[in-house]
């Protein structure tokens, strides 16, 4: 008989997350902490590559998303990416070539591994100028493109701010199911606050859970703080992806001194010296130049609070549909009087009376 104290029971199988344009893993940090495996990476910058190695040593890795073959990515359920966004950035001086550019022209590149690859969900962050990049219409490309797939799409602008993050920092999130139109807006959108549910009967929905108390919630209980403070803002000339070196703080005497790559890495939600690269690995007699890598690949980071809080709803999403496939494919229970039709029909005939 079997010890239930002694018992072993293998822990379930973790949901695979695929990354592509993966950076310093923002995105694959905050699913990672969500609950998911990370399966795969595709990553050019060398500096990014470094940081990317340390944090996942055996994970599957490749460098350039152009030619990228279809069959040497892990089967997952998820593909995280965030692809370039100097090409329709509004900070970028002058005209944006957008989707034509050649960095936020990989769009379509991964757009092509998707077609062929078909994950159950994807995500993919850019900034908000993309929404207006050559008047709508890359948007509308972006869309399009990924709707002829066979997605259903939906998308979100996400401030770092709400998310426990002391930054003020806009995102736009793309997120497709496929061949699902509701899943895109159950997983980037909450229940509203008094709205009825006609099918349930109830007067009221569900109030909604924000974002920064379902963070807040993971890390402390309790009442412990009278009011959140006020974000930091941006104080430099330009606001660009790679703009952290011209980012100060004020002394009260009027000095000012930028902000070092560990407080960096803390206003983005990272661990301190998430940036820090293996001793080893650089070989410069200037710590400068170390800082200006660091300072550029923070700057073009995902938050993970934010990417937390997107792998846990598609998480929740992903075992509701698993549980709805799973009812549906259960072969339904015979009912009491079918039951009871069947033992009837399997007695023997009853022998026929004498003459």
């Amino acid at each position: 008989m079997t010890n239930p104290q002694t018992e072993t029971h293998e822990a379930p199988e973790k949901p695979k997350a695929a990354s592509f344009f993966s950076g310093i893993g923002g995105l694959d940090k905050g699913f990672q902490d969500a609950g998911f495996e990370i399966s795969f990476q595709c990553e050019i910058d060398d500096f990014c590559t470094e940081i990317l190695q340390k944090h996942w040593p055996d994970v599957k890795r490749e460098r350039n998303i152009k030619g990228l073959d279809v069959t040497t990515i892990p089967v997952s359920q998820i593909w995280l990416g965030g692809f370039p966004c100097q090409d329709v950035s509004l900070a970028r001086m002058g005209p944006r070539a957008g989707l034509k550019g050649a960095r936020s022209g990989l769009f379509h590149d991964f757009a092509g591994l998707l077609d062929a690859g078909r994950p159950q969900v994807f995500v993919l962050e850019n900034v908000p100028g993309l929404l207006s990049s050559h008047k709508g219409r890359d948007f509308g490309t972006v869309i399009r493109t990924l709707a002829d797939i066979g997605y259903s799409l939906g998308w979100r602008v996400l401030n770092s701010k709400n998310f426990g993050v002391p930054q003020s920092r806009s995102r736009v999130y793309i997120v497709g199911c496929y061949r699902d139109r509701r899943g895109p807006a159950e997983i980037l959108f909450e229940p509203e606050c008094g709205e009825g549910d006609a099918e349930q009967g109830e007067p009221n929905g569900k109030a909604a859970v924000s974002p920064f108390k379902e963070i807040l919630g993971d890390t402390v209980k309790g009442p412990v703080f009278q009011k959140i403070a006020y974000c930091l803002y941006a104080c430099s000339a330009r606001h660009t992806g790679t703009d952290w070196s011209r980012t100060y703080v004020t002394y009260p005497d009027g000095r000012v001194r930028r902000l070092m790559p560990r407080e960096c890495e803390g206003v983005m939600g990272f661990p301190v010296g998430w940036t820090r690269p293996v001793a080893a690995s650089y070989t410069t007699d200037d710590p400068d130049d170390i800082d200006t890598m660091r300072y550029q690949a923070l700057g073009n980071a995902v938050t993970p609070p934010v990417a937390k809080w997107l792998a846990g709803r598609i998480k929740r999403y992903l075992e509701m549909a698993g549980a709805e496939n799973a009812q549906e494919t259960k072969p339904s229970r015979p009912t009491y009087q079918a039951t009871e039709d069947a033992a009837i029909a399997a007695r023997p005939a009853a022998a026929a009376p004498p003459v």
